[in-house]
C-alpha cells in the first residue's frame, strides 16, 4: 500500500470533496475521487445527489482524455453492478487509468471486494487502505445502517450550565441563545427523521422543521404510545405539508389512531409495550425507509431511554451561561442511567465550539474509525431482507 506524502495529499483531498454530498448523497455514501497524471491534478468530483453520477463518474468527466494512464483516488470501493447507475469499474477500465488507490472497501453486498477484484483483474494496480480510518469515520451512518438495519441516531439537546433542559413549571423556552437555534436548524436540514416524545410535542408545540429548509426534508417523529397527540397541535395542523409518523404502542385506540390518519398523520403501531424495545423496532423500520440520520431532540424521558438502549450514536449538546436549578427542574436524560461510573456512556472524537454566548459539544458514542456495534445482522441479511441499502 502506498503511504508517500503525494498519495496521502490526493486521499485527503478526496475526503474533503465526499464530505461535499453530506445531505444530498444519502442513502447513498459519501464519496470523493481525484484523478492525477504525472503527479498533477486532472480531474476531481464527488457523489453530489443521490441517483446521479457516482464520484468517480464526475472525477473522470473532468479529465477526460488526460485520465489515460493516471492515477485515481477513491474513498470507496469503486462499484461494479447496475444500480442507480452504471458500474463505476467499467468507466474506470474505459477511461484507461492505470492505478486506483481506495481508501476502504464498500460494506454493500453487490459491490464488497467485487469491484476491487474487477479492477485487479483487468490489470489495474489496486492499492487499498490508505486513510481508510478516517474513510469510515466518514461513512459511519452508511455502514451501520447496512450492518444493523437501523440509522445512524443524533441526540440533541440545549441545557443550563447545572444540566436542567426545563424550569420545575416546565419552561423551556429559550435556554439556548439565536445563534444556537441556528444550527439546530441546519442540523434538521440534513436529518431523514426528527424525534420527540410526546410530552415534549404537547409542551412546546413545535414545528420541527428546519427553517430556512435545507437539503433534505425530515419527516417528524412523535413517541406518542397512545397515539393521543392533538389534532390542534402545529404538527398535525402541518402533517400535509411534512410528514408526520406518530410512533404508537399496541394498546393505542382505533378510533385515536383513525384521527390522526384522517388528519394526515401516519401512525405506526409498534407492537412492544417496552419503550426501549419500541424505540428499537422504530430504528429497524426506518432504517428499512432508506433513511440513514434521525435526530433524537427529546425530552428527558426518550433521551433516557436511548441512553438505557444505547442507541445514541452522535451527540450534540448546547451548553448555556445559565443557572436554573430546583429539585423539580428537569434534568437532560431521565430513564434507568447507569449504576456505576464505569458503565457510563463514553464519547469519543469530543469537540467543542463557541456559538454566541453558548458551547456546542459534539463527539460519538463509538471510537473513530466508524466501527459500530450493532444488533449483529451482518450487510448480507440486511440486504435480503429488504433494507433498501444504498445502490452504489
Amino acid at each position: 500500500m502506498a503511504d508517500n506524502d503525494t498519495d496521502l495529499g490526493f486521499m485527503s483531498r478526496a475526503l474533503k470533496l465526499a464530505a461535499r454530498g453530506e445531505g444530498t448523497a444519502e442513502p447513498n455514501p459519501l464519496v470523493g475521487c481525484v484523478v492525477t497524471r504525472n503527479g498533477q491534478v486532472v480531474g476531481e468530483g464527488w457523489h453530489e445527489h443521490y441517483g446521479q453520477a457516482h464520484a468517480e463518474i464526475n472525477a473522470l468527466r473532468e479529465a477526460g482524455p488526460q485520465a489515460a494512464g493516471g492515477t485515481l483516488y477513491v474513498t470507496l470501493e469503486p462499484c461494479c453492478h447496475h444500480g442507480q447507475t452504471p458500474p463505476c469499474t467499467q468507466a474506470l477500465k474505459a477511461a484507461g487509468i492505470s492505478r486506483a488507490v481506495i481508501a476502504q472497501h464498500d460494506p454493500f453486498p453487490q459491490v464488497n471486494h467485487q469491484g476491487i477484484a474487477e479492477l485487479e483483474a483487468s490489470g489495474i494496480t489496486v492499492e487499498v487502505g490508505l486513510l481508510a480510518a478516517q474513510a469510515r469515520y466518514l461513512n459511519a451512518p452508511y455502514i451501520k445502517r447496512l450492518a444493523t438495519g437501523e440509522p445512524w441516531i443524533h441526540a440533541k439537546w440545549a441545557m443550563s450550565l447545572d444540566g436542567k433542559i426545563a424550569t420545575r413549571t416546565g419552561h423551556s423556552q429559550w435556554i439556548s441563545g439565536p445563534v444556537s437555534r441556528q444550527r439546530v436548524h441546519h442540523l434538521r436540514g440534513r436529518m431523514d427523521a426528527i424525534v420527540v416524545g410526546r410530552q415534549t410535542a404537547l409542551t412546546d408545540d413545535p414545528l420541527l422543521t428546519a427553517r430556512p429548509a435545507g437539503p433534505r426534508i425530515a419527516t417528524r417523529v412523535v413517541l406518542d404510545s397512545g397515539a393521543s397527540l392533538p389534532i390542534d397541535s402545529q404538527l398535525v395542523q402541518t402533517a400535509l405539508e411534512t410528514p408526520v409518523l406518530v410512533a404508537a404502542g399496541p394498546t393505542a385506540a382505533p378510533e385515536q389512531v383513525q384521527r390522526l390518519t384522517d388528519a394526515g398523520c401516519e401512525v405506526l403501531q409498534l407492537d412492544s409495550a417496552n419503550p426501549v424495545q419500541r424505540l428499537r423496532q422504530l430504528w429497524q423500520v426506518l432504517g428499512q425507509r432508506a433513511m440513514t440520520h434521525v435526530l433524537v431532540e427529546g425530552g428527558a424521558q426518550v433521551l433516557g431511554s436511548l441512553l438505557d438502549s444505547r442507541s445514541i450514536d452522535e451527540l450534540h449538546l448546547f451548553l448555556a451561561p445559565k443557572l436554573v436549578g430546583g429539585n423539580d427542574a428537569i434534568s437532560a436524560i431521565a430513564g434507568t442511567g447507569a449504576a456505576h461510573i464505569s458503565a457510563a456512556m463514553p464519547l469519543h472524537g469530543f469537540s467543542w465550539e463557541a456559538l454566541g454566548e453558548d458551547l456546542y459539544l459534539h463527539g460519538r458514542t463509538e471510537p473513530g474509525d466508524g466501527n459500530t456495534q450493532g444488533s449483529g445482522t451482518d450487510a448480507t441479511a440486511a440486504k435480503s431482507e429488504g433494507q433498501p441499502a444504498a445502490e452504489r
